[in-house]
């Protein structure tokens, strides 16, 4: 049995992250256009709520359901015992701990984001300068950052689990799953399989055959 640590839809996840710096950018460069309309602690504040609040409501409640990407999901009746047991160690209270954290620290970085925006203001001159549209883009902007950063931080959890540790872990009943994670996207049969398939078959076709390389010999 292949270890938990190879499951494809995790690294997938983890390589959201390189996303985080793009959205983040995104971020400051809608906050560069017009003049503040409101105070900056309540322009800041609306930005992180849009951007933090259902997120960190969604990782407390209900967390994402990482056999999903790019609008389809895997079904849950679909999943192996080893990816049940993955669900397992993303629904925990040591998760839930992990989303605040990721939360706080991203608001730090809107802070020090919406401080340096002015200096950028250039860049984006030539736009309309709609306070008000420019601050929604912004949240929603921030919004896809705590996104691909609170992924990553659950995936990574699971992947740093000892192996003893996994191995006594319960699979999650599959009544379970409806009820405890929120499932986004079009359910499928599969979703990266194919892919591999044909990338190995492709490997294997452009590999000479060794018989026929020795008898050349």
């Amino acid at each position: 049995m292949s270890s938990f640590r190879s499951e494809p839809i995790l690294w997938i996840h983890v390589a959201g992250l390189a996303t985080l710096p793009i959205f983040l950018f995104l971020c400051l460069l809608f906050l560069s256009i017009g003049e503040p309309l409101l105070p900056v602690w309540m322009e800041i504040f609306l930005v992180a709520a849009i951007g933090v609040f259902p997120l960190l409501w969604m990782q407390f409640r209900r967390p994402f359901y990482i056999f999903a990407i790019l609008g389809v999901a895997l079904k849950p009746e679909n999943l192996t015992e080893q990816q049940r047991k993955i669900l397992c160690l993303i629904n925990t209270n040591l998760n839930r701990a992990l989303a605040l954290l990721a939360a706080i620290l991203l608001v730090g970085v809107l802070w020090q984001i919406y401080q340096v925006a002015p200096r950028v203001a250039n860049i984006v001159g030539f736009l309309p300068q709609w306070r008000s549209l420019s601050l929604l883009l912004a949240a929603l902007a921030f919004l896809a950052s705590n996104l691909f950063l609170q992924i990553p931080v659950s995936v990574a959890r699971v992947l740093v689990t000892n192996d003893t540790e996994f191995a006594a872990i319960k699979p999650l009943p599959l009544e379970k799953i409806q009820q405890d994670f929120t499932i986004v996207g079009v359910r499928v049969n599969n979703i990266l399989p194919q892919l591999f398939q044909s990338l190995i078959g492709r490997n294997t076709s452009s590999q000479p055959p060794l018989e026929q390389n020795s008898d050349e010999l």
